[in-house]
This record gives structure tokens, C-alpha cells and sequence, in this order.
């Protein structure tokens, strides 16, 4: 008897599941049939719009020391605050700026990804190497690389703008020299020549550019990474400036500029000159 109603409850159960599955069959192709280009859409968008987010936040290697150094006050100053918790004022205060603290070393040290135009690697286009505000564009002499006469852009990087640089073109790192110097404020126009600094030069296949890292008055120390004979790509990250600073980029004189005086530009993103 017992076997009996077994079998039946189990006879029952493969009729229930092999209904269900065909029900669930149905409204699938039902669906599909009705929506099937919708639902691969929405699902690739998710799947792109949750990488861009992910690669937003992003601290850059080059400010590890200052960033967990500001993580650590700005946690210091959160345990203040819990501490003297029995005190409202003074814990509001510590706590406001334990936050503040930790904000701003996330948004300075942030290194969002940038999407570096196709045409920027066949070493004619130049790009901007840093965010910023074009502050000057002059004819000069570079004598330290290029030996003969140049346009030198000239981009000020705000406390608030991506410190990470990135290389403007794609060629061979042929010279790379660090400078001591002063730290006069990052628009004064001998900045280039007496502030503490950074050259490199790099040969395209149209011909020679240098660029140059710049320290200002808050800016007291540069970062970058690279050598003579490096191999690198227009937009690749190489260094950074902390704490605002000024970035020059030197071309040949014959070289088409597509900037002015006061654009905004985007490091790896914005084209400043085409190499003749």
C-alpha cells in the first residue's frame, strides 16, 4: 500500500515538473519570439554601463603614499570624533573634517579611464597629456631635445583636475631629463625654465615632440616612469603632478594647432596639434 502511494506521489511529481518545463518553454519562445532584439540589447548595455562604473573610482598607482597617508588622518580624525563623542561640537567638527579629508584624497588621486581616439596612434596626432586649461601658446626655441624652434602649449592643471599625465603620442622615448628648480606659481612664464621639472622628448613617425611636467607652487613633487628607448602609445599613463601643477607640450613650428588660448582640455582625449 505504502509502495503504491509512493509511486503515485512520484508519477504525480514528474507530471507536475515536465508540465511546469514545458510551460516555462512556451512563454520563453513566446517572449522571444516577441521581444528578441530588446532583451540582448538591455543586456549588453548593463554589461557596458557596469565596467564603465567600475573603472571610474580608480586611485592611480602614482599617489599610493600621499592617498593612504590622507586615509589614515582622515580615519584618525573619525576616531577623534567617536571618542569624543560626548562633546557634539567638537566631534561634528572632527568628523566633518575626517570626511573631508578622505573625499578629497579619493577625487584628487581618482584615475578615471579615458577612451583614446583611433587616430591618435599613428604618431601625427597630439594629444593633451594632462586635464587642464590651455594658459598659454607661444613660439619658443627648445634647445634641450629638439634644437630648433617650437610652439609650446602650455596646460594648468586646478587642484581639482585628473593629475595622472599621459603620453600625447606614440613614438620612442629618446630623452628624458629631471630638473631641480624653484616653484614659482605654474602660469608664470619662466615656470618652464626655473621650476623644478621634467623633460621628455619622444620621436613619432612625423617627426620629434617634448613635453614637460612642471611643478607650481603646491606642486612639490612629479612622478613618472619612463626611459630612453621606452616604446610607448598615445595615452598610455606615465606619471603625475601633485597637487596642481602646469604640463608643456612642445611641436614643431609647422605643426597644425587645434586649440586656443583658454580651451579646457582631456588627457588622452583632447587633440591639440596634427604633426605635419
Amino acid at each position: 500500500m505504502i509502495g503504491e502511494e509512493s509511486h503515485a506521489r512520484s508519477r504525480s511529481f514528474e507530471c507536475i515538473l515536465h508540465r511546469d518545463r514545458s510551460e516555462t518553454k512556451l512563454l520563453s519562445n513566446h517572449s522571444t519570439a516577441r521581444h528578441p532584439v530588446p532583451c540582448v540589447r538591455d543586456c549588453k548595455l548593463r554589461t557596458l554601463t557596469i565596467s564603465s562604473a567600475a573603472n571610474v573610482s580608480i586611485i592611480t598607482r602614482y599617489g599610493y603614499d600621499n592617498f593612504f597617508l590622507l586615509l589614515g588622518l582622515g580615519i584618525a580624525l573619525g576616531i577623534g570624533a567617536y571618542v569624543l563623542r560626548s562633546h557634539a561640537i567638537a566631534a561634528g567638527i572632527l568628523a566633518c573634517l575626517g570626511v573631508a579629508v578622505i573625499g578629497f584624497a579619493v577625487w584628487f588621486f581618482r584615475d578615471p579611464d579615458r577612451v583614446v581616439p583611433p587616430s591618435a596612434l599613428d604618431g601625427r596626432h597630439v594629444l593633451a597629456p594632462a586635464d587642464g586649461r590651455v594658459v598659454q601658446i607661444t613660439p619658443t626655441v627648445e634647445q634641450e631635445y629638439l634644437g630648433d624652434s617650437a610652439i609650446q602649449i602650455s596646460i594648468f592643471l586646478s587642484p581639482l583636475d585628473v593629475h595622472v599625465n599621459r603620453y600625447p603620442v606614440s613614438g620612442i622615448v629618446e630623452y628624458v631629463q629631471y630638473h631641480p628648480g624653484e616653484y614659482l606659481v605654474a602660469w608664470h612664464p619662466k615656470s618652464s625654465e626655473l621650476n623644478e621639472r621634467s623633460t621628455i622628448g619622444v620621436r613619432t613617425s612625423h617627426g620629434k615632440v617634448v613635453f614637460r611636467q612642471i611643478t607650481g607652487v603646491l606642486a612639490r613633487r612629479i612622478v613618472f616612469e619612463t626611459k630612453v628607448g621606452d616604446s610607448v602609445s598615445a595615452g598610455e599613463r606615465f606619471g603625475m603632478m601633485k597637487f596642481g601643477s602646469r604640463m608643456d607640450v612642445l611641436v614643431p613650428t609647422t605643426a597644425q594647432l587645434t586649440v586656443r588660448q583658454g580651451d579646457r582640455v582631456r588627457a588622452a582625449e583632447s587633440v591639440i596639434a596634427i604633426m605635419p
